[in-house]
């Protein structure tokens, strides 16, 4: 056994007597450990003499192979305690790993739909909603959801567990009550309102032989909480959603919400005015739906600039 695998197994050994490492930790801290020793015999050299400009290769390495930044801090983070553990037992004089940055995690970009894919399913839903027959105040509640959430990009806790008293609010506006009790004021759209009033109306057919604690919501329920639970509405949603000729898997209650901010932004809304309707208390939370402001912007200076269309003529 060379030095740096003897290293390795004294490392694993501390972690489970002394940490109490469960055996998969243990394995796979073996199995990122054995990676680099791999990665630095084709640089020349061992995990005992390697330093920080190898490690930062090895770093390189593991992204140009496909690793997510997820795995590659996994990695770093079994490296950094086996070198801290080498340098406590005073078996380096340094630790190669103290200067290495984490790797940043890259910011997925949220899920959305396309405006027409939107009014696939509200064109469907108030379709259903028109019809007659059995089930009639479970589709008109399907529509309502439907509205609401396109028009208010609420969230879907904050929908399903609307109050009662929003359908004896007069005006075009709905106070939500969000995250940590804080209110917001959100506009309604003519079809949203149009919705509501609708199921409001039937709603009490519904409402028979409910408890007394879903009384007092919107959305009410016989479950625990009292209102329709938001599983029941993803559900509802993706069977909508098949019913529509539309992909399920990629439709969900915040992409709905994901899709109401795209689609603003898309038509000039304000950064800082989407903030407030989402009720981020970040406006750094509202900047993942930069990507569409840099899409309209480079649009916009493409179309009005003028100079854009001499570049074109002269490339």
């Amino acid at each position: 056994m060379d030095l740096s695998a003897a290293r390795i197994e004294a490392f694993l050994e501390m972690m489970s007597a002394e940490r109490g490492a469960a055996t998969n930790t243990l394995a796979s801290y073996q199995g990122d450990l054995d990676d680099l020793c791999a990665f630095l015999k084709e640089r020349a050299t061992t995990a005992m003499q390697a330093s920080s400009a190898d490690l930062s290769a090895w770093l390189a390495g593991l992204a140009a192979r496909g690793y997510e930044s997820s795995s590659q801090a996994r990695r770093l983070s079994a490296a950094r305690q086996f070198y801290r553990f080498l340098y406590n037992e005073g078996l380096r004089g340094d630790d190669p790993t103290a200067i290495l940055d984490r790797p940043k995690k890259a910011r997925t970009l949220p899920k959305t739909l396309s405006v027409a894919e939107v009014d696939r399913l509200l064109t469907l839903a108030r379709e259903e909603a028109d019809l007659d027959g059995p089930d009639r105040v479970k589709r008109l509640r399907m529509h309502a959801l439907m509205e609401l959430i396109y028009a208010t990009g609420m969230r879907v806790s904050e929908l399903v567990s609307l109050p009662a008293n929003v359908l004896r609010q007069e005006g075009r506006f709905l106070i939500i009550k969000g995250k940590g009790n804080k209110e917001r004021l959100v506009p309604l759209s003519r079809p949203a309102i149009a919705a509501l009033a609708r199921y409001g109306a039937e709603r009490g057919t519904e409402k028979a032989g409910q408890s007394g604690k879903g009384e007092g919501f919107l959305f009410p329920s016989t479950g625990a909480d009292g209102f329709l639970p938001r599983q029941v509405f993803a559900r509802e949603l993706k069977d909508l959603a098949i019913r529509a000729g539309l992909n399920p898997d990629a439709i969900s209650p915040h992409v709905l919400r994901h899709a109401f901010a795209s689609h603003l932004l898309e038509n000039g809304a304000d950064l800082r005015v989407l903030q407030e309707l989402l009720g981020h208390s970040d406006i750094s939370t509202t900047q993942i739906y930069t990507h569409v402001l840099a899409e309209r912007l480079q649009t916009l200076v493409q179309t009005h600039h003028p100079l854009a269309k001499y570049g074109k003529n002269h490339d």
